[in-house]
């Protein structure tokens, strides 16, 4: 009889786990279901999707605050001590008029050292009793002889005043460089104006979007896509670059180079994607 009333017992204990089992899974269930609503674009209907994209262009003009340029020193020695002590006689010498100039030592930056030896090829030619009808020809086998070292280094100057470049390039010119390069004219705060034009571009990408949307008998949505097609700087100036334009040094007397500015003009292209109702 006890035996008999442990099963019972046991029976409903089973009975009542399988029912607790079943209605926690039930709630497992619809929560599950609750959540995955919840998500974006559950329960809604994403094709196909009516869309339309528009671009915008944008320009800003500035007017360039400062200029960078670079200069280099390339020279020969026997050893390349004696390379480095005639290259930075000549660095020194041009630092000091950049200096003198105004040019604080944190624009002023070393972009560029290199030593190099400098080897030539050796052809030795042949022995007279090797060589054919008593002619000398230069033998197959030779060798690179050592001849000495080249150090070239170079200096990249950023100029915050722009009426002084030309100056300050012509007294570099006079200090016996080996070449200046690279003059250019940008603005100190580029981003000021990369925010102008691309502002300028979402607003024409908008006045197209309604005007299309007024066209097509639509009403505009929300923004699904937006791309930045990227900033482009175009320069106005000497030689259509802002005057940036390579310059070897010659011995002529120094004359005050003219460095025309220019205008610098930064362009934005976006593209926009509406969702239309």
């Amino acid at each position: 009889m006890f035996n008999q009333f442990l099963g019972e017992e046991s029976k409903r204990v089973s009975k009542w786990a399988v029912i607790s089992l079943m209605l926690l899974s039930a709630f497992l269930l619809m929560k599950v279901i609750a959540d995955f609503k919840r998500l974006p674009n559950i329960d809604r209907e994403i094709y196909p999707q009516s869309t339309i994209m528009v671009s915008g262009k944008g320009e800003a003009y500035a007017i360039p605050d400062i200029a960078t340029f670079s200069f280099s020193v390339i020279e020969l020695g026997d050893t390349v001590k004696q390379a480095q002590e005639k290259t930075d006689q000549k660095i020194n010498k041009t630092l000091a008029a950049v200096r003198d100039s105004g040019v604080e030592d944190k624009d002023i930056k070393t972009t560029n050292y290199n030593v190099y030896p400098k080897y030539e090829w050796n052809q030795t030619p042949c022995p007279m009793s090797v060589a054919s009808n008593g002619l000398s020809y230069p033998c197959s086998s030779g060798k690179n002889v050592l001849t000495g070292y080249e150090v070239n280094q170079t200096i990249t100057v950023k100029v915050r005043d722009t009426e002084k470049v030309g100056d300050l390039v012509t007294k570099v010119g006079a200090a016996s460089v080996s070449n200046i390069s690279g003059v250019e004219f940008t603005v100190d705060d580029r981003e000021k104006y990369v925010a102008e034009a691309r502002a300028k571009a979402i607003a024409d990408a908008k006045v197209k979007a309604k005007e299309l949307a007024k066209q097509l008998g639509v009403r505009l949505g929300k923004i699904l896509y937006y791309n930045d097609n990227g900033n482009y700087p175009v320069y106005y100036g000497a030689e259509g670059m802002g005057g940036g334009k390579d310059m070897i040094t010659s011995s002529v007397a120094p004359v005050r180079a003219e460095l025309p500015t220019g205008e610098n003009k930064i362009t934005s292209d976006v593209s926009i994607t509406y969702e239309i109702r």
